[in-house]
């Protein structure tokens, strides 16, 4: 057991929990781009990577989207986008490099009213870079490829190991929490017409619901 794990988190919970967040990152190999969409999230791992990127020469145009986070609007209370360019900024990205897209309060909303700023700027890329949390790739990745269809996608997230991440966040049940929340939308969303279906491997739908049996439940869609 690691040492950021808490005492209610057994070693089989733990893996199973990181064969799910193994499953959440899509692995592509990462390559230049014509723009990037930095997607909204709880913490500063998506500006901090999408400037790594942009310095590294992978796109030109950084798009960051999302309002105030719903689930601690104490963290960027000008919301996510305003935050995270001035975070790119702080990391040497040039402000004219940047768009902002600050009303996208869920994932479909990034993608769409992200295409509608940059359709408005006379920008209408063939590839995007999906830069998000680890845990929210194959989601973010699924959404666009319904919404926006016609793009080359490529996912990207800050190279993290689920025990490093966890270690971030602090909170090893939130964690979870997260982890099974966004494979149950990965599940559901198509269904709903929100995203294209994904593979779900018989060991992921299996350690989905030993999780869930345990009570890791708080980030599920309501019933």
């Amino acid at each position: 057991m690691t040492d950021s794990q808490q005492p209610s988190i057994t070693d089989g919970q733990w893996a199973d929990a990181t064969l799910i967040w193994d499953y959440h990152q899509m692995h592509h190999q990462l390559r230049p781009c014509d723009v990037a969409i930095g997607l909204g999230s709880h913490d500063l791992g998506v500006p901090a990577y999408a400037a790594e990127l942009y310095h590294a020469g992978l796109f030109p145009t950084l798009v960051f989207s999302g309002a105030s986070n719903p689930t601690h609007p104490e963290r960027f209370p000008r919301g996510e986008a305003v935050h995270f360019r001035e975070h790119a900024v702080d990391l040497g990205v040039p402000d004219s490099a940047i768009f902002l897209e600050p009303n996208a309060t869920n994932t479909g909303q990034n993608i769409s009213l992200s295409r509608q700023v940059l359709a408005d700027a006379g920008i209408g890329p063939a590839s995007v870079m999906l830069i998000a949390m680890p845990y929210m790739e194959r989601r973010a990745y699924a959404t666009c490829r319904k919404l926006w269809p016609e793009v080359d996608i490529v996912c990207a997230s800050a190279p993290m190991a689920f025990d490093d991440y966890v270690k971030v966040i602090g909170d090893d049940k939130l964690v979870i929490d997260m982890l099974m929340g966004d494979l149950q939308r990965v599940m559901e969303y198509p269904k709903l017409g929100f995203a294209i279906e994904q593979e779900v491997p018989g060991e992921i739908h299996a350690a989905y619901q030993r999780l869930l049996d345990d009570g890791f439940d708080s980030k599920l869609l309501a019933r």
